[in-house]
Parts: C-alpha cells; sequence; structure tokens
C-alpha cells in the first residue's frame, strides 16, 4: 500500500507527536485518522487517503485543530517511515506493560540509578523561586472542621444564654455578693452596679451550673464540720481550776527561773570541764551490766518507779498486785492488794521517802477496770479511792508539787484531780482516740500526753491550752517524758522509734530508729538529762546520749517484752521490768 508521491508525505501519528506537532502541520502534512490507518495495516483494501485532513494554516488555527484532532488521530502503533508496499512485512503492534500494585520499587530503582533526582531538585527550586510552588511545615487548615466548631460555639453560646435566662437571681445584692464569693469569683467590679453584678452572677450560674452554690454550700459545711471535730474543747472548769491554775503559775514560775540559773553557770564552767564529765559519764554508761534480776510476780510485770530516795522499787503487775521492794538488795517489804484486775502503773509522791510522812499518801496506782487507788508506805491496803472513770485508766503521774494528780483515759481524755480539794478541776478531751500516756514539766508548768491516736499534745496548765502538737509518728505512743533542761521532750511510739522534740522551735528535731519493735517507755535522765532510756518489746532497753542521739549501750536479758523502765533520782541505777515476770536492775562496775 502505497501513498500518492504527488501529494504530502503521509506521517505516522506517533511519529508526529514524538516530532512535535507544530513542526509536522507546519510542514502541511496530512494527518489521517489513527482508526483508518489501523484499517489500512490490516486491510490492504481500503486506502489510507480516504479520509485525510490536510492541515495548512496560520499558528492559531493550528492550535485548534490539534486540540480538536489529537485525540481521534494519535494511536500508539510503531513507527514506521517511507513508503509502504504490499511484499513488506506488516509491523506487530507492542503492548504496553500494565503493573499491578505499588510502585513504590520502581520508583526506588529510579531513584537509586540517580534518574530525575538533580533536575527534580533543580526544578522543584526553580518552582518555589517563581512563586508556582509553596512548601510549608506540613500544617493546614481544614476549613469544614473550622466552621464546624464555629457553629458548636455558636450554639453553646445560644444554650448558655438560655439556660441564664431561666435562672433566678436575688435582687439582694449582699446575697449576690455572697453568691459570688462562695464561688470565688470577686464580689464586684470597678464600675459595677447592682444589676451588672445581678447578670454577672447569672452569666456565671449559667456556666457552672445552678447547683453549683448548693455543692459550694455542702462543701463549707464539710470543712466546718471537720475543723469542729479537729479543733480542741476547753470545758468550763470550776471556780477551784482557777485557784489551781494560780497556784501552779506561782509553783512552777520560780523553778523555771531557778533552772534557768543552772543553765546559765553551766554554760559559764569552761567547756573542757563539761566535755571531761561527759566523757565520763558514757564511759560508766558502756560499763552497766545487770547485778541483780528478782522474779516480781506469777503475772507480767507492767510498770516500775524508784522512790526519791533511791531506796525503794515499786512494781505493778496484771495480776492486780504492787509490791514494794528494798533497793539495792531487791527483797519484799510490802505487798500492795487492793486492784482485781491488770494494774496500768504505780507511782510515787514526788516528795515520798523525803519528807512526806509515812501515814500519809504516798504512791497512786490505776488499773484496766477505770480505778485509781491511793497508798501509804505502812498498810497494804489503799487509803483511798478516786472515782469518776468509766473505762481503762492506763497511766497515772504526779504533779511536782504533788497537790495534784494526772491520769489519761480510754473515754479520749485525760483528768486533773486536786487532792486538797479532793475533786475533779480538770478534764480535758483532746484525742481522738484513748490518751496512754501522761508527763509534766519539771517545772510544773506543762504537761504532756501521749495517745493511741499517734499524736501527742503539751498543755499549759497556767492556761488550759494546748501550746503544742506532736504529729510525725505512725502508730501510737505509748511513752512520753520531759529532759530535765526544760526544752526537750521525748516520745516512743509503736513504729518502733522515738522522737525527740524541741520546744523552743516547736518541732520534731530528731527520731531515733531505736527498737526492731514498738517502744513501750521512754525516760531522760532525771538529774541533768545527758541520755536517754528507752525500752521495746524487743526484749532490750538501750541508752542513747545527748545530745547527738547516739546509742551508748544495750541492755539485753530479759526473756520477754520490756514493758517499763526507770532511772533512780541519784542517777546510780535502772531498772527494768518485763513480760517475762522479772525485773532487773544495771548498775556500772
Amino acid at each position: 500500500m502505497a501513498a500518492n508521491s504527488s501529494e504530502s508525505p503521509v506521517y505516522c501519528p506517533l511519529w508526529i507527536a514524538a516530532c512535535g506537532r507544530r513542526e509536522v502541520l507546519m510542514s502541511g502534512a496530512r494527518l489521517y485518522p489513527s482508526s483508518a490507518w489501523h484499517r489500512g495495516l490490516v486491510d490492504r483494501n481500503v486506502s489510507l487517503q480516504s479520509t485525510p485532513v490536510l492541515l495548512r494554516s496560520g499558528e492559531a488555527q493550528l492550535d485548534k485543530a490539534w486540540e480538536k484532532h489529537q485525540s481521534k488521530y494519535l494511536h500508539i502503533f510503531p513507527l514506521t517511515i517511507g513508503k509502504m508496499s504490499d511484499d513488506e512485512d506488516i509491523p506487530l503492534p507492542k503492548k504496553s506493560r500494565i503493573y499491578y500494585g505499588s510502585l513504590e520499587e520502581k520508583e526506588r530503582e529510579r531513584i537509586s540509578k540517580g534518574e530525575g533526582g538533580y533536575l527534580g531538585k533543580e526544578a522543584v527550586k526553580v518552582g518555589v523561586e517563581a512563586g508556582h510552588i509553596n512548601i510549608s511545615s506540613g500544617e493546614f487548615y481544614d476549613i469544614e472542621d473550622h466552621i464546624s466548631e464555629r457553629q458548636a460555639e455558636v450554639l453553646a453560646e445560644f444554650e448558655r444564654r438560655k439556660r441564664a435566662r431561666q435562672i433566678n437571681v436575688s435582687t439582694d445584692d449582699a446575697e449576690v455578693k455572697a453568691c459570688l464569693r462562695a464561688l470565688g469569683e470577686p464580689i464586684t467590679l470597678f464600675g459595677e452596679g447592682p444589676a451588672e453584678r445581678r447578670e454577672r452572677l447569672r452569666n456565671i450560674l449559667s456556666v457552672v451550673g445552678a447547683d453549683a452554690l448548693k455543692k459550694t454550700e455542702k462543701i463549707e459545711d464539710a470543712k466546718k464540720s471537720r475543723q469542729e471535730h479537729q479543733q480542741t474543747w476547753y470545758h468550763e472548769g470550776p471556780s477551784s481550776l482557777k485557784t489551781a491554775r494560780l497556784y501552779i503559775a506561782r509553783f512552777s514560775l520560780p523553778r523555771a527561773l531557778k533552772r534557768l540559773e543552772e543553765a546559765r553557770a553551766n554554760k559559764e564552767s569552761p567547756e573542757a570541764s563539761r566535755t571531761a564529765r561527759q566523757q565520763e559519764l558514757h564511759k560508766s554508761l558502756r560499763a552497766l551490766n545487770n547485778f541483780c534480776s528478782q522474779i516480781g510476780d506469777d503475772r507480767p510485770i507492767s510498770y516500775c518507779q524508784f522512790s526519791p530516795n533511791s531506796k525503794l522499787l515499786v512494781t505493778a503487775s496484771w495480776s492486780g498486785l504492787c509490791k514494794l521492794w528494798d533497793i539495792p538488795d531487791c527483797s519484799l517489804i510490802r505487798t500492795l492488794r487492793g486492784h482485781s484486775t491488770n494494774v496500768g502503773a504505780i507511782v510515787f509522791h514526788p516528795q515520798a521517802t523525803i519528807s512526806l510522812d509515812e501515814k500519809d499518801c504516798n504512791m497512786a496506782s490505776c488499773a484496766a477496770d477505770g480505778s485509781v487507788k491511793l497508798w501509804n508506805l505502812e498498810s497494804d491496803e489503799p487509803v483511798a479511792n478516786i472515782e469518776g472513770h468509766t473505762m481503762r485508766v492506763a497511766r497515772v503521774a504526779w504533779h511536782p508539787s504533788g497537790r495534784f494528780l494526772g491520769t489519761t483515759c480510754y473515754d479520749h481524755s485525760w483528768r486533773l484531780w486536786d487532792l486538797e480539794a479532793q475533786e475533779e478541776i480538770l478534764h480535758q478531751e483532746g484525742h481522738s482516740k484513748g490518751v496512754y500516756d501522761i508527763a509534766f514539766h519539771r517545772d510544773g508548768s506543762l504537761v504532756g500526753t501521749g495517745g493511741l491516736d499517734a499524736f501527742g499534745r503539751l498543755w499549759d496548765l497556767r492556761t488550759g491550752r494546748c501550746i503544742m502538737f506532736l504529729e510525725g509518728h505512725l502508730k501510737e505512743i505509748y511513752g512520753i517524758s520531759f529532759s530535765p533542761n526544760g526544752y526537750h521532750a521525748a516520745t516512743g511510739s509503736g513504729d518502733n522509734s522515738c522522737k525527740v522534740w524541741d520546744l523552743r522551735q516547736r518541732k520534731c528535731i530528731y527520731t531515733i530508729p531505736a527498737h526492731q519493735n514498738l517502744l513501750s517507755a521512754v525516760r531522760f535522765q532525771p538529774t541533768d538529762g545527758h541520755y536517754l532510756l528507752t525500752g521495746a518489746y524487743d526484749n532490750t532497753a538501750k541508752i542513747w546520749s545527748h545530745p547527738g542521739w547516739s546509742p551508748l549501750k544495750t541492755m539485753a536479758g530479759h526473756e520477754g517484752k520490756v514493758m517499763g523502765l526507770d532511772i533512780s533520782p541519784n542517777g546510780q541505777l535502772i531498772a527494768t521490768c518485763s513480760y517475762d515476770r522479772t525485773f532487773k536492775l544495771w548498775t556500772s562496775e
């Protein structure tokens, strides 16, 4: 099939596309439909000149003609240039490859070969410089989402205004201010009148809810009730209490003055002599040994105390018996029979065996049935009973004046008794659980109590106020003691630790991890307070230096819990009593 040689040459459409439409068309070439070209290749009877399109026009017409016919005439066939004859082989069309799935691997191969990498970068760079490509940080702004958010805000504002119209606000300006204060808002703004204030309250309530005021009132009521529960209550006492407070003030002030004078004199002494005395004391304490062990009763011994002259020792037992022993022979002098249940403590009067007659009241004891009994040194029967407790009385202690007696009870209170007036002058609450131990300050002005609520309190007997709250123990406080220096106190607890408190700083200054079990008792040295004695349920008693609180001696010898201990007023002996029914005396060689 040959084309007419007198006419313009016939071009394959693919060749036209490859060479460029403008150059071919401007040459006056004839463009045939690709369908006719295809039929001419397959069917020799069809002439290629059947439907020619002659394009010989200007530039604009060429563009229009190309746009009109390019989709019709451009058909992908193998390129054949020149004239075709019947003898020539008909070229077979080459099928294009179809790729399925991702072209990621092909793209990676192309990039690895370096094809288009540099040119692509250059093209992007040129496009950015020309302003046709805008490269951002990846942030975008979704117009539809913004519009929906704006619509939601508008709807929410309409709903808020609707709620605001339904809220009733008081016309009383004082009540409006009170409501604003309860909500934590300023009660007034600059230039704001009562009407604007009411409107502001209405808008706030429309946002936080009309029930916000009720919830605030409930929270305030709960806070008030909690504060009232934690508040220390002071009962109105009788006229005898005022007399007792005046007596205690007159008694304590001269003793405090004397203590301060002794402290000044001790400070003025040479430091070398003070250090030497302290080293000598520590040496003697490290040499402590058990020189006497005595079976005190058939039941565990719960308490022991030396007499003021250091020649007697009294013990209390769970059998209900109290016994008086001669020191240092540990021989039994008298058995005091009066209690029918566990005796918690028995203590000597501050002037017993010194200036007090043996027929007078020299001792006081307490028991688990709430009974408190007074004893003399001549009889094995109590001389008086103190009635008023309905629950267990854990400890009893004499005021340094000897006129007052303090008792602790499991009814969450402690009481002060005037033995001269023979009445209860103070019933003081303040603990949330039972009160276990009590101790009086050396001056007589303060009293400390330790409770089963893990808290301790220091009370001023001259005013009746709680001057210090001892907070820090994790478990019950079983022992409390004042140092002779007047400003240190120690507490022993069920958390196995002993804490030292400074009354001047009103805080805990040191925590001694003293034992491996709960501490049952603590005692400062009664003369100078140069060491601290602790006893615990790990069957040991330990001595700690003051100050420094370093361990000096561990007194191990009991086969059961150490339940009580004491230091003789002359500082020569230490007594411990135990669950193993024995008491032991310790002294240095």
